[in-house]
């Protein structure tokens, strides 16, 4: 039997066409749900994963920091040691200075002149009193001092002379000087 359409086909191929369209556009925001869900999860797989780097790296970052801090730590022990040992030297090396000074003073001390005190002032100047039979006698221990290699630039700072007993009270400062060595002359030649 034939049949008959009573629908203009315009209409039908129309609404047709109208259903493709709609289910093309269902599989388009099908895909582009499905891609925008891919993107979306990549880049969150991509975060996590930095995000686990940066936390590997402040790990490490700590650790280093605690080893930084003992190296720091030990960097001033080692400084507070070489100091240590350096003014340790220092003073070995100032020991025989001392008997120097005291033998020095002695050999220096002309007759007739009495010593009644020696005191140290810093590292370098000695003050020097005492008593004389004479202003010559002190002028002689001055020039003494001055030839001597272990004192330099002597200077009276006082001197009184008592008439009833015929006796100079003096002070007298001067500079202690540390004579070189022969190795240490060799070494500043060599330089």
């Amino acid at each position: 039997m034939t049949r008959i359409n009573l629908l203009p086909w315009r209409e039908t191929h129309r609404q047709e066409k109208n259903k493709e369209f709609y289910v093309v556009l269902g599989l388009c925001a099908a895909i582009a749900a499905a891609v925008g869900f891919g993107g979306l999860k990549y880049a969150e797989d991509k975060v996590a994963f930095q995000e686990k780097r940066n936390a590997r790296l402040d790990t490490e970052i700590a650790l280093l920091e605690e080893e930084l801090a003992a190296i720091r730590e030990l960097e001033e022990t080692k400084s507070n040691l070489l100091a240590r040992m350096e003014i340790i030297q220092q003073l070995q090396g100032q020991r025989p200075q001392i008997v120097h000074t005291f033998h020095e003073v002695a050999g220096r001390l002309p007759d007739g002149v009495f010593l009644t005190s020696m005191k140290q002032v810093g590292n370098a100047q000695l003050i020097i009193e005492g008593r004389a039979e004479s202003n010559a006698r002190v002028s002689a221990l001055m020039r003494r001092m001055d030839r001597s290699e272990y004192f330099d630039n002597p200077k009276l700072d006082v001197i009184e002379a008592d008439k009833v007993e015929g006796i100079s009270t003096f002070k007298l400062s001067v500079v202690q000087i540390r004579p070189k060595a022969d190795g240490e002359l060799e070494a500043d030649n060599g330089i």
